[in-house]
């Protein structure tokens, strides 16, 4: 099946959206972490937050809808990948074998978008943007506050990586093995460098994007994390790019990460 991505833009990362349960600390938090801004985004009938960093748009925050918990969602962030037809992509996704939580939608002055699933039940926004939404700039790998690395943990990493390269066209850039953690897939999409990782994931709860975010220095950005209420899950490690990593939790139990550079 031919990929549908055709403009540079297509098949990108270009929003992260936070769903949790307490818009007002979670923005509080991740305003100290991040140095994020959190303001009304002026969308009528919502309380739809707009994140942005040192002036450029970055992501939505919102709170889960009623009912949202005991359907089984939880805190966390959810990437939008932006496509040329939604309604179209959204009909692939479904054939095979993915889940559609919320069909195409428009959001007017900003694009049409719609709530999505992989086969494997990780969950993602398609969007077709326009206005300034069509040149987003969320990821930015080494700009602080901005995404900086996606990561899927799911439960197949190889049907999962067939799956996206199927319908985004991503492609391996290679396949790092990790001894009893298994492998690690490193994907672009379709040209330059990598953009994130596929890896299997036993131990979670159900298959899941993880996005990191950039700090201009792993061990401050850290030590805010605790003095803000969240808890560091995985403490800061190398990885292979020269950069440092750690996953974490916020006050809410929302999973993020965050990489940058270690200066001391």
């Amino acid at each position: 099946m031919k990929s549908e991505a055709s403009s540079p833009m297509e098949s990108r990362f270009i929003w992260y959206e936070l769903m949790t349960t307490d818009a007002d600390a979670a923005g509080r938090f991740y305003e100290g972490v991040l140095g994020w801004k959190v303001v009304p985004s002026g969308q009528p009938g919502m309380d739809y937050r707009r994140i942005t960093r040192d002036g450029v748009g970055v992501g939505g925050l919102m709170e889960l809808p009623p009912g949202a918990l005991e359907s089984g969602m939880r805190p966390g962030f959810v990437g939008y990948v932006s496509v040329g037809d939604v309604d179209a992509c959204v009909a692939r996704i479904s054939a095979a074998g993915g889940g559609v939580h919320m069909p195409g939608t428009d959001i007017p002055g900003v694009g049409r978008f719609a709530f999505v699933a992989d086969p494997q039940g990780a969950s993602f926004y398609v969007m077709t943007p326009i206005g300034e939404e069509g040149s987003a700039t969320s990821f930015a790998p080494g700009r602080p506050g901005h995404g900086g690395w996606h990561e899927l943990h799911t439960s197949d990493w190889k049907a999962a990586f067939d799956f996206y390269a199927t319908h985004f066209g991503w492609a391996e850039v290679d396949a790092m093995d990790m001894g009893p953690l298994g492998t690690y897939l490193r994907f672009h999409t379709g040209s330059g460098d990598a953009i994130g990782g596929i890896m299997n994931e036993a131990d979670a709860e159900r298959p899941h994007w993880l996005y990191y975010l950039n700090v201009d220095d792993i061990d401050a950005a850290g030590a805010r994390v605790g003095a803000g209420g969240g808890e560091i899950a995985t403490p800061p490690h190398a990885v292979p790019t020269g950069d440092w990593i750690l996953q974490g939790l916020d006050p809410q139990g929302a999973r993020f990460a965050l990489v940058g550079p270690r200066r001391r």
